[in-house]
């Protein structure tokens, strides 16, 4: 499958049965290469067959085909222009929800006005994560944006009666990596993250009230 078709169907991940003419139209690829993308999509677990329509799962089908065409070599930045901040912050939370933790997204903070793009709490601990899916990062980059996270955690921490983490998700990067003990989990690790963060929270960095 070529990437670059792949990068065009983000925009046909669309709610609603989609139908191959439909799929054809709306990312401009002729209804051949359309009805063969939307078969492969399927056959990855993207999107379900509903008589001659196929139905998505809005917005985890639009990462999933970001990252299925990332997979195949297409380019980050080319692919994070057919995504919004709402499509990855809205997955992240339901990755969130998945593993039973309380979201709240976008949280706004005042006196000196901040915002947290999600939260995660469970048993009196939060994750506070910044959520980056626009293209690789330099370590100059990442060391400004974790500075960024840890103000807001502290910022966080000074008004909520609990402990809280920072964490940086990313959508394109091969491993979990730490600026100092701050995580930069990418997204198709952080079920995984998830999964052994409450064992492995005393390696984190922590800021309690």
């Amino acid at each position: 499958m070529n990437p670059k078709q792949v990068v065009k169907g983000i925009n046909g991940i669309l709610e609603g049965g989609v139908s191959v003419t439909d799929f054809s139209i709306v990312t401009e690829l002729d209804e051949i290469s359309a009805k063969e993308l939307l078969y492969t999509l399927v056959q990855n677990g993207i999107g379900t067959w509903n008589d001659d329509l196929v139905d998505f799962d809005i917005p985890n089908d639009r990462l999933q085909t970001a990252l299925f065409a990332i997979n195949l070599g297409a380019d980050v930045e080319a692919v994070s222009e057919y995504l919004n901040w709402q499509d990855f912050e809205s997955l992240t939370g339901i990755i969130l929800e998945a593993r039973d933790f309380e979201v709240t997204k976008n949280l706004i903070l005042t006196k000196p006005r901040m915002e947290i793009d999600v939260i995660g709490k469970k048993m009196d601990i939060a994750l506070l994560i910044d959520c980056k899916h626009w293209k690789n990062m330099s370590k100059f980059a990442l060391d400004e944006i974790v500075k960024k996270q840890i103000e807001r955690v502290k910022r966080f921490v000074s008004i909520e009666n609990m402990s809280a983490f920072p964490v940086i998700v990313t959508l394109h990067q091969e491993k979990i990596q730490f600026v100092g003990n701050v995580p930069i989990v990418p997204i198709m690790k952080l079920p995984s993250f998830l999964d052994g963060f409450i064992g492995n929270s005393e390696q984190l960095s922590t800021l309690k009230k």
